[in-house]
């Protein structure tokens, strides 16, 4: 090779650093010379191929405070902590700190960062919501609050006590309500869990009661249980069902305490699950670094959600400083094995979360709409909610295309509208997001007239 061609080559092939270092140079100098007006010119001849994010939007700052709960839908957030995402992406200073309950999660962002709160946090969809309406804050402040993503679909449960066992209770609990009867018949009180109420935990054993026929604040006593507690207090004969994700349900079959009746994807199959939620004023204030945290658990949940990582996943989630949960109790249903713990066990199921698959990051507007208008159902919200207004206030899906785009997203991976279209449910409803009221009409059991 003659000198020239050494030269070329190792010119053509220094590292990535030198040639920032370079290009910075070249950049400095330019600005010097032409001045301001001249340096965007400067800046499109030094990148021809487009400007960087780092030169485009840089963070306006490194750190956010981003909260989660011990649950697998998180782990969008704990990988792109792990495998260096948010350093990645310019804002290396992101701290994802464990919440004690939803409720912790709820009181840590009405704080905020800056008063030793939370910036964002790994959250149940409808609470961006109940929070910016302050339907469950303190004195009823509202704290605006807005979704950037989804974090997944599916692979939430609904487990019960083992006195039920021989009942072969599936998505159909109608078998549960000569049951509950009878114990209540008894003198005895019947009670189910869920984490928050009006969150999707919430919701899912609303619905799967309601359906057939169980009257969710009539016939039992709801009480909330922070998820990694749920196991526990089954344990010691608090509750008769749960509705938890994982892996909660996974460890409660592993240690023969009680079986799951039903995946929520049986209930309503890829349905929508946790988001990233942020305050709104730390995304007014930083939209830059915003774009940035979502461009980092985007990448996470690609990450998450090829199949070769799974194994890895469940060692990294499992941790101590993470879930503190054995990797036996996360890896079967990770990967789509149910051993539902009754009899009954499904192999290689599409039952496993999805982080990325069908669209699972895209936050669709309509989902949002089914979540406030099943909270209309209950009387979380009230029936003359302007449910469109109120999506459109929190649901920024305009940021997820943004940095969708500038992450280089395929096409085919990025919705061509913010409506998935009509829902079907498992026992036959529909939910059209066009007409909530028809949808509300539908329903047996509610608290409000439609």
């Amino acid at each position: 090779m003659s000198d020239a061609s050494k030269t070329k080559s190792a010119a053509t092939t220094q590292s990535p650093a030198a040639e920032g270092m370079s290009r910075r140079s070249l950049l400095k100098g330019t600005a010097a010379t032409l001045g301001t007006a001249a340096l965007f010119d400067a800046v499109r001849m030094a990148f021809p191929g487009g400007v960087p994010s780092a030169y485009a939007a840089a963070p306006e700052t490194t750190k956010a405070i981003l909260g989660y709960i011990a649950l697998m839908d998180a782990s969008p957030l704990v990988i792109a902590k792990e495998k260096g995402f948010f350093a990645k992406h310019g804002v290396p200073d992101v701290e994802v700190n464990k919440q004690a309950s939803w409720g912790a999660t709820r009181d840590n962002l009405v704080l905020g960062g800056e008063k030793n709160g939370i910036d964002g946090a790994h959250i149940l969809s409808p609470m961006p919501y109940l929070i910016s309406a302050g339907k469950v804050t303190q004195n009823n402040v509202p704290t605006p609050m807005v979704i950037l993503a989804r974090l997944n679909l599916d692979a939430q449960a609904i487990s019960v006590s083992n006195e039920y066992k021989d009942l072969k209770v599936t998505a159909d609990a109608a078998a549960l309500k000569t049951a509950f009867a009878k114990k209540r018949a008894d003198g005895k009180e019947v009670k189910v869990a869920m984490t928050f109420p009006g969150g999707t935990h919430d919701l899912w054993i609303r619905y799967w009661l309601a359906s057939a026929g169980i009257d969710p604040d009539k016939d039992v006593s709801t009480i909330v249980v922070p998820p990694p507690q749920m196991v526990a207090n089954m344990k010691v004969g608090t509750m008769d069902a749960f509705c938890v994700g994982e892996p909660w349900n996974e460890q409660l079959v592993n240690q023969g305490i009680g079986f799951t009746a039903c995946t929520t994807g049986e209930i309503w199959k890829n349905h929508p699950e946790k988001a990233l939620g942020m305050r709104a004023d730390f995304v007014e204030k930083n939209p830059n670094t915003t774009r940035a945290i979502l461009m980092a658990v985007m990448e996470a949940q690609q990450w998450c959600d090829r199949q070769e990582n799974k194994q890895e996943l469940a060692e990294i989630v499992g941790k101590r400083q993470w879930f503190n949960v054995p990797v036996a109790d996360i890896i079967g249903r990770l990967k789509g094995d149910i051993n539902y713990g009754n009899g009954r066990v499904e192999k290689g199921t599409d039952l496993y979360m999805k982080f990325w698959k069908d669209h699972a990051s895209y936050p669709f507007k309509s989902h949002d709409a089914w979540f406030i208008t099943e909270d209309i159902r209950w009387g979380k919200f009230e029936p003359s909610t302007d449910i469109n207004a109120l999506v459109n206030k929190v649901n920024r899906e305009d940021i997820w295309r943004e940095a969708a785009k500038a992450l280089g997203v395929a096409a085919a991976d990025i919705p061509a509208g913010t409506s998935r279209g009509k829902e079907t449910f498992f026992d036959g409803k529909v939910f059209d997001p066009a007409d909530p009221q028809a949808y509300l009409k539908s329903l047996g059991i509610k608290r409000v007239e439609a």
